[in-house]
């Protein structure tokens, strides 16, 4: 059976309607523009691990993303899983390869206090209640354009995360730690407050945020009409929904909160995604770090200002 036959007649009908929607529209977007060019009239049985190794190898010289070319691997290892445990093959030939070192990548945009209160300032109506809540919960925008009002404890100032949802498809959250429940500041309970006065429909079913019809709002639309030029107002880099989520997850280290609590508030399922992906240290904070490390070193000696001079040489 060619990898091209197994894909069409097993693995497509068989395997990626048991994953979800995100994940279906990526593996197909790689199947049809990537792997199948490459394999599909590829023998199961004659792909081997050095032609496998190689191939990734190469998609990384000709200049495609680590992530990218981690996701073919990954795509890969699931169909030859797939093959094997159907016993189609006796190997799995990506079992063994490889992938080299990571290579730097852009890090991760995020906002300061300051930079959020003037995207908060500059937003209008539904999305300035959509900026308020990502940046003050860490709620993904899928779980944000999920959101139903049955699941607002509005006494309680909590919001449980149950749903998500992609392109106007819902379905499960992303991990089992990202069903929880995530208190509301009192800023966020009034904006919400104010949201269910100005909606037609308030039923626990209901959509917070929904088109005029109640169907779900795409996150693509909102942030190209609406978060694009808050930005441009607010005089900021063009940011993307997930850097607000980052931004929350900065904040909270900033502020000293405990990893533990961290992570159940951005719902990571691993204490390492949360330390390592959505904290980063800003200027600021460690400014503030250098100047309080000072202050416990040396409290005695006077502080100098950039136009003092040490003795024998002068402040740059």
């Amino acid at each position: 059976m060619t990898f091209g036959s197994f894909v069409a007649e097993h693995f497509e009908p068989g395997i990626l309607p048991t994953l979800k929607y995100a994940t279906q529209k990526s593996y197909r977007f790689l199947l049809r523009k990537h792997l199948l060019p490459r394999f599909r009239d590829c023998r199961l049985c004659d792909i081997r691990r050095a032609e496998i190794q190689q191939y990734l190898v190469d998609k990384l010289k000709h200049g495609f993303a680590w992530e990218t070319t981690n996701h073919l691997r990954n795509l890969l290892s699931r169909i030859f899983s797939t093959a094997v445990s159907w016993n189609y093959l006796s190997d799995h030939p990506v079992r063994g390869v490889k992938m080299p070192e990571r290579t730097l990548k852009r890090p991760h945009r995020y906002l300061t206090i300051e930079q959020v209160r003037r995207l908060i300032v500059v937003s209008d109506g539904l999305v300035r209640t959509i900026v308020l809540l990502a940046a003050m919960t860490g709620l993904r925008i899928g779980e944000i354009l999920a959101l139903r009002w049955g699941r607002i404890n509005f006494v309680a100032a909590t919001l449980r995360v149950e749903e998500t949802c992609c392109e106007g498809h819902f379905g499960t959250p992303k991990t089992k730690a990202s069903r929880r429940e995530v208190p509301l500041s009192p800023t966020v309970v009034q904006a919400l407050l104010a949201r269910r006065s100005r909606c037609a429909d308030v039923s626990p079913e209901a959509l917070v945020f929904a088109t005029g019809q109640g169907t779900p709002l795409a996150s693509d639309n909102l942030r190209k009409r609406d978060l694009r030029p808050a930005c441009a107002r607010a005089g900021l880099p063009f940011i993307n929904w997930h850097a607000l989520r980052h931004t929350h997850g900065t904040l909270l280290h900033e502020l000293g909160t405990p990893l533990k609590v961290a992570q159940a508030q951005l719902g990571h399922s691993h204490m390492s995604t949360t330390l390592e992906v959505y904290t980063h240290a800003s200027a600021s904070a460690q400014r503030q770090t250098v100047d309080q490390l000072e202050n416990q070193l040396f409290p005695n000696v006077p502080k100098l200002t950039a136009e003092e001079e040490i003795p024998g040489e002068r402040i740059q």
